[in-house]
């Protein structure tokens, strides 16, 4: 379920998902009784202080740009992670050797600016991928995501050999989400969290990892930031 925080002039979207308990009126039918058990918390009474927690935390500033991004459903929220269905996207990549580097990110962002087999223009989204292919780190990449209008058979050409374009299918994601920088040693302890997390919910999480940077660090106060760790799940079900 989502709902508009209307309180606020920002108008946050607060996100609660769950289980929603109808008794009925065997007499005449009717509804009697209603409960909803929040995925977010373990005490469900009508009125908890950790109930209140959660929905604060849910206020919590986060900066995003006003550009497009990849699209996705929430199907879970938990009080650590969501797990969200993303629909395809494409991506433009390179090479690169940290999850919280910048390695690669010109030879990428160039491709987009104009270097590529038509000299063409893309238009800017958000955010900045840098994906670990395996739990020991070994072999990195950083991608940007490209406009969905763009079909991956009409884009132009780059013009570096270390440069790819290639698609992401529809998938399921473990997200956690944090602000302030994202150093190295942050990044990893949030992979930990994240992947210890989803393994005790009984959810099978593949190798490897991404880290999702949504603003330039130059222009965004550090306490807003929008950072997410991703880790692709094997398969998910809501039963």
């Amino acid at each position: 379920m989502e709902m508009t925080f209307s309180l606020l002039p920002r108008k946050p979207v607060l996100v609660f998902t769950g289980t929603s308990v109808m008794g009925v009126n065997p007499e005449n039918g009717k509804f009697c009784s209603h409960v909803d058990y929040w995925d977010s918390i373990k005490n469900n009474e009508y009125f908890s202080t950790e109930a209140l927690m959660d929905l604060l935390k849910q206020l919590r500033i986060y900066k995003t740009p006003d550009l497009e991004t990849p699209k996705y459903q929430i199907l879970k929220r938990t009080a650590t992670y969501e797990v969200r269905k993303y629909s395809p996207f494409v991506i433009v990549e390179t090479q690169s050797d940290k999850l919280a580097g910048n390695t690669g990110f010109n030879d990428v962002a160039g491709y987009i600016f104009g270097k590529n087999s038509r000299v063409e223009k893309i238009p800017m989204t958000t955010l900045v991928f840098t994906q670990a292919f395996d739990l020991e780190m070994s072999k990195m990449s950083i991608q940007i995501v490209l406009p969905s209008e763009k079909d991956i058979n009409s884009l132009p050409d780059p013009n570096k050999e270390n440069v790819s374009i290639r698609s992401v299918e529809g998938r399921f994601a473990a997200v956690l989400k944090f602000s302030g920088k994202p150093t190295e040693d942050i990044v990893r302890e949030k992979e930990k969290l994240l992947r210890s997390s989803v393994l005790s919910d009984g959810l099978k999480p593949k190798d490897g990892c991404l880290l999702a940077r949504y603003n330039d660090p130059g222009r965004t106060k550090s306490f807003m930031m929008r950072n997410e760790v991703l880790i692709w799940l094997e398969e998910f079900s809501l039963d």
